[in-house]
């Protein structure tokens, strides 16, 4: 089973940007679809976004569009095992701990942001961001 792990989590002042990282311990092109997911203390578990591993297709929850970008990384000749979260203007109301996720899921596109869709967590990193 894949195993997946989080970096480059920290703390940010307002405005200020990071870039997460999930590696997959092994090929996860078998999953079609890997996301990240927040949790704030006392929040539920929100959905940031997910990528479609067979295109790239991107998918935003409504707090982020326009601030965030998922992407993927493809090594040469090989399928993708490693996803990037790029945070741009981050805000304090971002902060949380990010978790990556990978699934394989059937069905249409907006279940890419439904977190009970995927199988696989990986033990997340916290972003702080102050004022």
């Amino acid at each position: 089973q894949v195993q997946l792990v989080e970096s480059g989590g920290g703390s940010v002042q307002a405005g200020g940007s990071l870039r997460l990282s999930c590696v997959a311990s092994e090929n996860a092109y078998s999953y079609n679809y890997m996301g990240w997911f927040r949790q704030a203390p006392g929040k539920e578990r929100e959905a940031v976004a997910a990528i479609y591993t067979r295109d790239s297709s991107s998918y935003y929850g409504d707090p982020v569009k326009g601030r965030f970008t998922i992407s993927l990384y493809n090594a040469p000749n090989s399928a993708p095992n490693t996803v990037y979260l790029q945070m741009d203007s981050l805000q304090p109301e971002d902060t949380a701990v990010y978790y990556c996720a990978a699934g394989k899921i059937l069905g249409p596109s907006r279940y890419a942001l439904l977190g009970e869709k995927y199988t696989i967590w990986g033990q997340g990193t916290q972003v702080t961001v102050s004022s």
